[in-house]
């Protein structure tokens, strides 16, 4: 993995609707941040090996590789950053998908979200890591 550099924090956005992808982009950059986008799971897995990322903004549900699957990923090859990770789901009314948020302990937000939720949710994470 490449090293941050000093500045802008990195966001990985990942996400396989365009126009939830574009929103988060637009109101994260505007706060100052680079966001990258993924279009699913397995795209993101070649990005995080390639790029150091300060916050992950996962969906649940993707193709290929979902969200649930990525967690896991990162969480047997990269464990230090599964606390960096935040979830976006349209589907909390699942029991599989309230379970696994649940035993996951990280933050999520339901969809559709406004961009002061995402905004919130992402400042808050950030201090965590810091």
């Amino acid at each position: 993995m490449k090293s941050l550099s000093a500045g802008a924090k990195r966001i990985l956005v990942v996400e396989d609707e365009p126009a939830i992808s574009t929103v988060c982009q637009r109101v994260l950059t505007t706060e100052g941040l680079e966001v990258d986008i993924a279009v699913n799971g397995e795209v993101a897995q070649d990005m995080v090996e390639e790029q150091q990322y300060d916050l992950f903004l996962i969906d649940i549900r993707l193709p290929a590789i979902n969200g649930k699957e990525l967690y896991q990923w990162l969480k047997e090859k990269h464990p230090q950053l599964t606390s960096r990770v935040i979830f976006t789901t349209g589907d909390v009314m699942s029991g599989d998908t309230t379970t696994f948020l649940e035993q996951t302990g990280r933050l999520f937000l339901s969809k559709p979200f406004t961009p002061n939720e995402l905004k919130a949710i992402m400042g808050e994470t950030l201090k965590e890591v810091e």
